[in-house]
């Protein structure tokens, strides 16, 4: 992870393009790219998200790449490290949603 990092650092400060990264406007080109992402799927059937043909899964590989590429600007940019966000996200996840309490359920922890 760190060294996709330091190659995305590396990239922005080829272009330039640091100045224009300000947290806000990460978070803005995340959601746009989320959305690029989820446009992929829409009007799909549950199955047929799954069943993916390779041109459409390289399509969406590709909105996938934007959204980690902002994803890490965005957290490089406010000195979080994704991976510990992610890690200490998980513990408290764990915490709201006890297996025995959620196992096979879509449910929202204060829905159980």
């Amino acid at each position: 992870m760190e060294k996709l990092l330091q190659e995305l650092i590396k990239f922005r400060e080829e272009r330039d393009w640091g100045r224009f990264h300000s947290p806000k406007n990460l978070a803005m080109a995340l959601m746009v790219e989320a959305g690029e992402l989820t446009e992929h799927f829409q009007w799909l059937t549950q199955e047929q998200s799954r069943d993916l043909s390779d041109e459409k899964k390289a399509l969406v590989k590709d909105e996938i790449g934007d959204v980690l590429i902002y994803l890490l600007n965005l957290a490089d940019r406010l000195g979080i490290d994704p991976l510990q966000a992610a890690r200490d996200k998980l513990k408290k996840n764990r915490k709201k949603y006890p297996v025995l309490k959620v196992k096979g359920k879509a449910l929202k922890y204060d829905e159980c």
